[in-house]
């Protein structure tokens, strides 16, 4: 479990408190970097630089004797190998690149992410755009190899020989005094004071066991030989299981040992999964063409995170009337998936579909920021929704019932724009949608609109960024 903290005065204080609390990995993110798209108002007063947090992280958990329980990451803003030994010797033992490797890969920080618009073809769903991007992946290996240079030569040049040497060494640091005025004042005293070095440097080998949680769910039936030959072998394969919410990112390691025998798309087999119970985080995360898996139940925030193939069914264990009222799974649903299917009877959390790139799912209801960053895909929404709607949404379409025609209010209008359902191709997706819905879920909701159809066809609208306008047959006002 990583958990992000912003490099500000007293995060020394607060990360003594998330290392109590079991976390794995702290990151302490600095002012700098960030996204391209990011408007100058949130880029201003966006906390310290990172140096200033690691220093007093690093201290404060040494102080307490927590700095042997958890990793120090940081970013925010990284460019150099010189960084990166700053960054060790100030305590740090992981370091993030962002956006320095957007621009090695040919970003031109140009601004304008959110609008469709992206001059070199980064950030955008227009062919012709897309077509200008001319960047390869080892334009991105290459930069870091580099980096990876620049850190050996300096690390030669001060006589150390690998990286545990140097994280949290202070002794190599010292204060450059450069005599300008705006830098007299500035005391960096509390970067350089070596005086909690000791020989003693046991904590940079962190226990293994220190946050364990017990056994792992998907390690009980990936150690079953039967379970293992019907991926090997494309079989048939039928599982029930009881899951309980501290079981986090259920199906990743199926997925991933789908991935490693056939690759995304080639596990011809069927691997239906039947659980019971109450899903951690990023249950369903990366599943893969072949995994059809049902929760009878509810389930935490980041469902179908990395989504590639597959279906997701999640259903209460009693269907009625008030099903479509109960929230049934958390925030962040589909984040960054790609494909496959996602079906849920009952609410969503806030930033439903958010940067989904090309899954089909289902929802009775949905919090705020629902499809936002949304590149690709299709997204029905039988409920109520949230503030925001489609908010940098600049692929996919979005089917939403609109029973009180309050819709209008609730849509960020800056890329997308709403419509009526017009043409027999956009009824045909939609009612394709949901009678799949119905099939997999014995949705009472989704049975009355399919019974009802002529008057429900009236109620639905659609949710449409630029990209998509032609290929639906919408015509521009």
């Amino acid at each position: 479990m990583s958990v992000k903290l912003v490099s500000e005065i007293g995060i020394g204080t607060i990360a003594a408190g998330v290392s109590k609390a079991n976390a794995d990995v702290i990151q302490i993110s600095g002012h700098d970097g960030g996204t391209g798209a990011s408007p100058l108002s949130s880029i201003k007063h966006a906390g310290l630089p990172w140096e200033l947090g690691v220093a007093e992280v690093h201290k404060s958990l040494l102080e307490n004797n927590l700095r042997g329980r958890v990793i120090l990451r940081t970013d925010g803003g990284l460019k150099t190998g010189w960084d990166v030994v700053i960054a060790a010797l100030l305590g740090a033992e992981e370091y993030g690149f962002g956006s320095v490797a957007m621009i090695a890969e040919g970003c031109i920080m140009a601004r304008v992410c959110h609008t469709n618009k992206c001059p070199v073809g980064v950030a955008t769903q227009k062919e012709e755009l897309r077509k200008r991007f001319k960047g390869i992946p080892e334009n991105v290996v290459n930069f870091f190899l580099y980096i990876a240079q620049e850190v050996r030569q300096i690390m030669s040049s001060i006589g150390v020989s690998n990286m545990e040497e140097l994280i949290g060494n202070q002794e190599f640091l010292s204060a450059r005094n450069i005599g300008l005025p705006k830098t007299s004042n500035i005391d960096l005293s509390s970067l350089v004071n070596d005086e909690l070095s000791t020989t003693d440097r046991s904590w940079l080998k962190h226990s293994k066991n220190a946050h364990s949680n017990g056994s792992v769910l998907e390690d009980e039936f990936l150690s079953d030989t039967a379970f293992i030959d019907s991926i090997k072998n494309h079989e048939k394969l039928t599982k029930e299981i009881e899951i309980k919410n501290t079981d986090r990112s259920v199906c990743a390691k199926i997925s991933g040992e789908i991935a490693e025998l056939h690759g995304n798309t080639g596990f011809n087999g069927e691997l239906n999964l039947n659980f019971k119970g109450y899903a951690g985080q990023s249950f369903g995360a990366f599943l893969l063409k072949g995994m059809n898996v049902q929760l009878i139940g509810e389930a935490n925030d980041y469902v179908c995170k990395g989504m590639n193939g597959g279906i997701l069914t999640i259903i209460p264990p009693k269907i009625d009337k008030i099903s479509s009222e109960q929230v049934i799974l958390g925030n962040t649903c589909l984040y960054g998936a790609t494909g496959g299917k996602l079906f849920a009877l009952g609410k969503s959390g806030e930033r439903f579909a958010v940067r989904n790139s090309g899954a089909t799912a289902v929802t009775e209801g949905a919090g705020d920021h629902c499809c936002e960053y949304m590149t690709g895909g299709k997204v029905v929404i039988l409920g109520s929704t949230g503030r925001n709607i489609g908010a940098g949404m600049t692929g996919g379409i979005a089917f939403i019932i609109d029973e009180n025609n309050d819709l209008s209010n609730k849509v960020n209008k800056e890329i997308v724009s709403i419509h009526k359902i017009t043409s027999s191709k956009q009824e045909d997706i939609l009612l394709e949608i949901i009678r799949e819905y119905r099939a997999k879920t014995n949705s009472l909701k989704a049975f009355k609109i399919i019974e009802n159809w002529s008057h429900f066809k009236s109620t639905f609208k659609l949710i449409v960024p630029p990209s998509e306008e032609e290929n639906l047959g919408i015509k521009k006002m």
